[in-house]
């Protein structure tokens, strides 16, 4: 059987882990001592990052890296996106050549602006390895319970692709696949900072309206960006755009969206961000945004009022009132110019083959 190697035991890791060797699959769980990874091997659960689940005997746990890694032919890079470029520098020694790197963390690095394939890419320069991603709306702590779930999966070639979706592919795991990694990774990353704002105007005490509003008009921005920095639209309109916003802005398993609720109710972010006790991606991808809007010069106005909560101290309730009352605009400025029939007729028709 050909190995798997997740490298990163935390909640996502341990659920995907518990997908594979459910499906059958030979896979290892890479964890640090730290991390209570030693208890995991013993214990078959991981209290800290997924209580509840217990993990297949067929899981082989380790925290020898080399050992974990050797003979892997896919390798999960299950880790939190700040510490992508750190960790895949430390494995590339050990990677088996032609070997599928499948990263399925959320983020953008705030240092470079690099999606996190980037990251990986320029790590792994020179070495004889493949890149994918695999994302979605995907909670570990239903995945680690078998709830149905669909995500999709991009890559450069079909051909990795597909393998990577043969991977995954069960009967309660449904995996698509997509050749635009600008549109999979920037609609995985940007989402997160619409579930903060999302849970700070239910921090507020704010209703559905104002929920509905801005996941509509933050999907808006993500397009907006997604477009402008090379992506396909109508990927915003599949599993890692709309489907990912939604789960994220809507469910309390999201970190993101229990972070924003608690800035809302006005707990200063250093104090949440020491409560949540694991990594909220949103706050970084937020820093990372602000800067991409003007660098792609696009207009973000939910990103940027986010943003000045978070890190300007600015009063959430004033940045609600400042998003309300900006300039007047269209909300499909494209339907407002009058584009020849013929166009709009096509991009219904692409729209309902993605919905399909």
């Amino acid at each position: 059987m050909t190995k798997t190697t997740i490298v990163g035991a935390g909640s996502w890791g341990t659920a995907l882990s518990y997908s594979l060797a459910s499906n059958k699959k030979k896979v290892t769980l890479w964890g640090r001592v730290e991390d209570g990874i030693n208890e995991v091997a013993e214990s078959r659960q991981n209290p800290r990052f997924l209580p509840g689940v217990i993990l297949p005997q067929e899981v082989e746990v380790s925290n020898d890296l080399e050992k974990a890694l050797a003979g892997a032919k896919n390798v999960v890079l299950a880790v939190p996106s700040h510490i992508v470029r750190e960790v895949t520098h430390k494995i590339a020694g050990f990677l088996e050549p032609g070997c599928i790197v499948i990263n399925v963390a959320k983020g953008i690095e705030t240092e470079t602006l690099l999606r996190l394939s980037q990251v990986i890419e320029e790590e792994l320069s020179g070495k004889n390895t493949h890149i994918s991603v695999l994302s979605g709306p995907s909670h570990a702590e239903e995945v680690g319970r078998g709830v149905p779930t669909a995500v999709v999966v991009g890559a450069k070639t079909r051909q990795v692709a597909e393998k990577v979706q043969d991977l995954f592919m069960s009967p309660l795991f449904r995996v698509y696949t997509n050749p635009d990694l600008v549109g999979i990774e920037l609609g995985a990353a940007l989402k997160n900072i619409i579930a903060l704002a999302v849970g700070i105007t239910e921090g507020l005490g704010y209703g559905d309206n104002s929920k509905a509003a801005l996941i509509t008009r933050g999907l808006a921005e993500i397009a907006r960006l997604g477009v402008a920095a090379g992506a396909n639209p109508l990927t915003f309109a599949g599993l890692t755009g709309v489907g990912d916003l939604i789960v994220t802005c809507t469910s309390m398993h999201s970190r993101n969206h229990r972070a924003g609720i608690q800035i809302g109710q006005g707990v200063p972010l250093d104090v949440v961000l020491e409560r949540m006790g694991m990594v909220v991606e949103g706050v970084r991808a937020t820093q990372a945004a602000y800067r991409m809007k003007d660098v792609y010069q696009v207009a973000m106005p939910i990103c940027e009022e986010t943003y000045h909560v978070l890190f300007n101290k600015k009063d959430t309730k004033e940045a609600v009132m400042d998003l309300m009352l900006r300039q007047r605009t269209h909300e499909v400025e494209k339907i407002v110019m009058n584009p020849p029939l013929s166009q709009v007729d096509q991009a219904l028709t692409c729209f309902s083959d993605v919905l399909v």
